[in-house]
Parts: C-alpha cells; sequence; structure tokens
C-alpha cells in the first residue's frame, strides 16, 4: 500500500491529459461573467482634467503669495538691523526666550499700527500718540546701544522690554481713544438727524 508519491508523480507527468476542446474558450467566458472587465469611463478623464487643473491652480497661487511682497506699514520698532556692526546684538540675540518675547511685541505692535485708521478728525490725537511712540523708539536705541556697550544685564534687558510694554500699551490707548472719538462721532451724527 505505502507507494512513494514520488513516483506516482513522474508517471502523470509522463502521462499528457488532453483538454476537451473549447475548455479554454468556456473557461475565459465564465471568468468574464464572475470578473466582468470594468471599462474607463469618459468621466475618468474628466476626473485627471479636473485634479491637473486644481493642480495648477494651486501651483499658481502659490507662487503668487509668496513670491508678491505687500507694502509694508511703517515700522516704528526698528530692532537696528541695518547698519548693524558683527559684534552688535539685539535682545533677541540673547536667548531664545528673549527672541520670543521680542517678536511678540513687535509683531503687536505692528499690528496695532496697521489697524489705526487716520482721518483729518483724528490726525492731532494719532501725531501726538507718533510723537511719544517716537520718543520710545529713540529711547529703545538707545538701551540697545547701552547693552552692545556695557553687556547684557538684568536692568538693560527689562528696560527693553518695558519699553516695548510701553509701546503697545500707548497704541492700545491710541486704538481705544480713537473707538471713542468716532462713537462719539456717530452719536452726533444720529443725534443732529432724528
Amino acid at each position: 500500500m505505502a507507494q512513494d508519491l514520488r513516483e506516482l508523480f513522474k508517471k502523470e507527468k509522463r502521462e499528457k491529459h488532453p483538454m476537451k476542446k473549447g475548455h479554454e474558450e468556456r473557461f475565459l467566458s465564465r471568468l468574464d461573467k464572475e470578473l466582468p472587465v470594468k471599462r474607463k469611463s469618459t468621466f475618468y478623464f474628466i476626473k485627471i482634467a479636473a485634479s491637473i487643473l486644481v493642480l495648477f491652480s494651486l501651483g499658481i497661487y502659490t507662487y503668487l503669495n509668496f513670491s508678491y511682497e505687500a507694502p509694508q506699514p511703517s515700522v516704528i520698532v526698528d530692532k537696528g538691523t541695518e547698519n548693524k556692526q558683527p559684534y552688535e546684538y539685539s535682545l533677541g540675540d540673547l536667548s531664545p526666550d528673549l527672541k520670543k518675547i521680542e517678536n511678540y511685541y513687535v509683531a503687536n505692535i505692528n499690528l496695532e499700527l496697521s489697524r489705526l485708521e487716520v482721518s483729518d478728525e483724528n490726525r492731532g490725537l494719532v501725531d501726538d500718540f507718533m510723537s511719544r511712540l517716537s520718543e520710545l523708539d529713540k529711547e529703545y536705541q538707545r538701551l540697545n546701544t547701552e547693552l552692545n556697550e556695557i553687556g547684557p544685564n538684568d536692568q538693560t534687558i527689562n528696560a527693553l522690554i518695558k519699553n516695548l510694554q510701553l509701546r503697545l500699551q500707548l497704541l492700545q490707548k491710541l486704538k481705544l481713544k480713537l473707538d471713542q472719538l468716532k462713537s462719539s462721532e456717530n452719536e452726533q451724527v444720529t443725534s443732529k438727524s432724528v
């Protein structure tokens, strides 16, 4: 009873079993019925064209946004980066934490400046606040010079940070005054029309 399987496979290999006529055709037709080939629709090409169009549009949009430099608002905070000699440094150059603080205040000051709505009615008030900001900027430059001459110390660093805080507070007060002035003008206009 025990037969060697290897011998059986060798015998089978020698004997060729012919397939019935049309077996392969019947098999392929049955396979097509069970697993039909999906034809690519015309919408497939439209989807590809739309995808290419979207990618192309995003590329142009990104290129235009990053290559176009918007006009910069007037900057009251000058960190002294122009004409800087190699050994000079500012508050942000001392440590990453101080750089974050300086960038925070500078960004907020410039943001408040860009939001100011200056008109003929409030020009005097704005000019008064801008002269105060100019004085604070001169003081900031003096403190920066002191920082470079004497070296970093707690008093100078605290004075620089306090200067930035004062400028931001001054701009916030100006914005509040302008809002109050605008609301009082609106009240006068509504009371005249009633």
